[in-house]
């Protein structure tokens, strides 16, 4: 695994540290709201058979974050610009919560270098009629319920040294300023997910009670060539409780979604 940091992009100021491993197609990998750990083993899961692209989202896991970089349409133009940089192609695009959430909002923008897109169980759009669960009015034990299918198998909030717990609460910090108002969502994304022609699979746990599944399916939905793919006994965070079941469900996939495979 290598680890460095990109500050050439549109701003001076905006540094953007991206951990990178393995070789094959590449896998752009974005966390959600709970930082890198929240991926769990799904990055050297993916590496066996991908170049897997993590970037830490700008004021996570105490990186630095650029007062005017406050939108998640700022984090889906910078990892834009970083494929293109790079000239990355036939990219799969994977993001978890509101690592979704960006990239739906890069499918809208780019259908040459992304070949498909995977959201487990993103946030994002607004499905009238259901409501996420506001995660900043709950405690660290009730996000623990809501988020897993298996609250017992989940890391107890109480026993974290306190620099994890540090690290959590400066996360949340950078959630709420790219994401609390409007709440979790782009008023005007959902419409703009027609416009997508690349596929996209929403796989999908559960037992979430962040996002529940009926928001999953109309997420999916959403899109011309969306496809919902539910985790049995999972919640928020499918690829931790079933890794398993998410891994081969990416990879089947991505084998479907491969532009060199159609060429």
């Amino acid at each position: 695994m290598t680890t460095n940091i990109m500050n050439d992009f549109y701003a001076d100021d905006l540094e953007v540290t991206i951990d990178q491993q393995s070789e094959g197609r590449s896998v752009l990998l974005l966390h959600g709201g709970g930082g890198p750990p929240s991926m769990g083993p799904l990055p050297s899961a993916l590496s066996e058979d991908f170049e897997v692209i993590a970037p830490v989202h700008p004021g996570f896991a105490g990186t630095p974050r650029p007062e005017w970089y406050n939108g998640i349409d700022d984090i889906a133009l910078s990892y834009l610009q970083l494929l293109e940089q790079r000239d990355l192609r036939d990219v799969l695009v994977i993001g978890s919560s509101i690592g979704g959430w960006i990239a739906s909002e890069m499918a809208v923008r780019e259908h040459e270098r992304i070949s498909g897109t995977v959201l487990l169980n993103a946030v994002g759009i607004n499905v009238e009629g259901i409501e996420l669960a506001d995660f900043f009015s709950l405690t660290p034990q009730q996000l623990i319920t809501y988020s897993f299918h298996d609250p017992a198998a989940a890391p107890d909030p109480t026993q974290l040294p306190q620099e994890a717990r540090n690290i959590q609460a400066a996360n949340a910090a950078t959630l709420a300023v790219y994401a609390r108002e409007p709440y979790m969502h782009d008023p005007k994304l959902r419409r703009r997910l027609a416009l997508v022609p690349t596929p996209v699979a929403a796989i999908w746990g559960e037992s979430d009670q962040i996002a529940p599944e009926a928001y999953g399916r109309a997420y999916a939905a959403s899109f011309p060539n969306g496809r919902f793919e539910p985790i049995r006994e999972a919640g928020h965070l499918p690829h931790l409780e079933q890794p398993e079941q998410v891994l081969e469900a990416i990879h089947r996939f991505a084998d479907e979604t491969t532009r060199s495979a159609n060429t």
